[in-house]
């Protein structure tokens, strides 16, 4: 038996819907392996804004310091979307978080369910078997360099910048991954333009020479971005920086069928954050037909990674297994020949996962 406390931040739009799913899965768990599972909460992004005047209050920061683990939904608002002079915005308190929390390694498994073949846009054939772990490094880049505007504000510049001990640490990370799949990595970067990137090849190269059983291939962003279309199959483990990995993860959402299938895991010295990879999507927030599966399988993530609760971890990702193969299906996800009694709500999904997590 195991007592792990849990903060919960819903943050804004669906993150509500789908972090309340979440939750029931981790009651679940809790009671079918005889876990002691206690909660929090904690407001983030427009929410807390709306509250308390700034993106992360004090009060979330120190209550995700003493938790265990952070299960998060999603930041953002349209207000802001279409404001690009606010100087206080819901993103603010997410990038916050990760410097704060020293997160510094997002790792996102990009991998298909065989019952979703057809609901990507990529043929099946292409697909099939594809089974990625892409490793974004959260901390560094152009995301937390200098930026401003100049010449009466016609001019603007966002700094992208990396030290040598950021790049190492992600590094490291995805070599270790790598030692317990395939032995394969591919690092992602620009160096044949960008400093930064150079830096960033040389580093790998350097950390590499600690990996002999790893191949590692060097290979250019916009390279990569066509070959995931093209030919899934040939990554395994994919290292990258920070704004390079934020696009390609979310065209890689296209290979699993919806970016409401994916889960991730900020992780660094202290505790992890889980999340799904999708934004807090306000066009149907409210509607109740929000995907929670990433959310769920990023509570998988969590038990696995910040609890060492392999089996747990297996039991949700073999439920959500049983529920695609009975044909259940979010509106995302669903297709023409998707029968219609079987397109689900956010909660409905919830609960045919909830039980065939039972029966398991």
């Amino acid at each position: 038996m195991a007592n792990k406390h849990i903060l919960i931040v819903p943050g804004d739009g669906i993150g509500q819907e789908v972090t309340a799913v979440g939750k029931k899965v981790l009651d679940a768990i809790a009671k079918k392996f005889n876990h002691q599972f206690t909660y929090d909460s904690a407001l983030i992004g427009h929410i807390a804004i709306e509250a308390t005047g700034t993106p992360l209050p004090e009060i979330t920061l120190q209550k995700m310091k003493a938790a265990d683990a952070v299960l998060f939904g999603a930041v953002g608002h349209p207000k802001y979307d279409n404001d690009p002079t606010a100087k206080v915005r819901p993103e603010q308190g997410l990038l916050k978080m990760r410097k704060e929390l020293g997160l510094y390694a997002n790792i996102r498994p990009i991998k298909l369910f065989d019952e979703l073949l057809d609901a990507s846009s990529i043929k099946p054939e292409i697909l099939k078997g594809a089974d990625i772990l892409f490793f974004r490094e959260l901390t560094g880049d152009i995301y937390f360099g200098e930026k401003g505007r100049k010449n009466n504000g016609d001019t603007a510049y966002d700094v992208a910048e990396y030290s040598r001990y950021e790049i190492e640490r992600i590094a490291r990370k995805a070599f270790e991954a790598a030692c317990n799949r395939k032995k394969k990595l591919c690092s992602v970067d620009k160096a044949n333009v960008i400093e930064t990137s150079r830096l960033w090849r040389e580093v790998v190269q350097q950390v590499a020479t600690d990996y002999p059983d790893v191949a590692v291939e060097h290979q250019f962003v916009d390279a990569t971005a066509m070959l995931l279309i093209k030919d899934p199959k040939r990554f395994d483990v994919v290292v990258t920086a920070n704004l390079f990995g934020d696009i390609l993860t979310d065209e890689a959402s296209q290979i699993a069928g919806s970016m409401g299938m994916l889960a991730s895991a900020s992780i660094g010295d202290g505790t992890g954050v889980y999340e799904p990879i999708h934004g807090s999507a306000h066009d149907i927030t409210g509607k109740g037909i929000a995907n929670p599966l990433a959310s769920v399988l990023s509570v998988a993530l969590m038990l696995d990674i910040s609890f060492g609760m392999l089996s747990e971890a297996n039991a949700i990702i073999g439920a959500v297994d049983e529920v695609l193969k009975a044909g259940y299906r979010t509106r995302d996800i669903a297709n023409a020949a998707t029968v219609s009694n079987k397109i689900l709500g956010t909660e409905q999904m919830g609960n045919e996962v909830l039980k065939y997590l039972s029966a398991l």
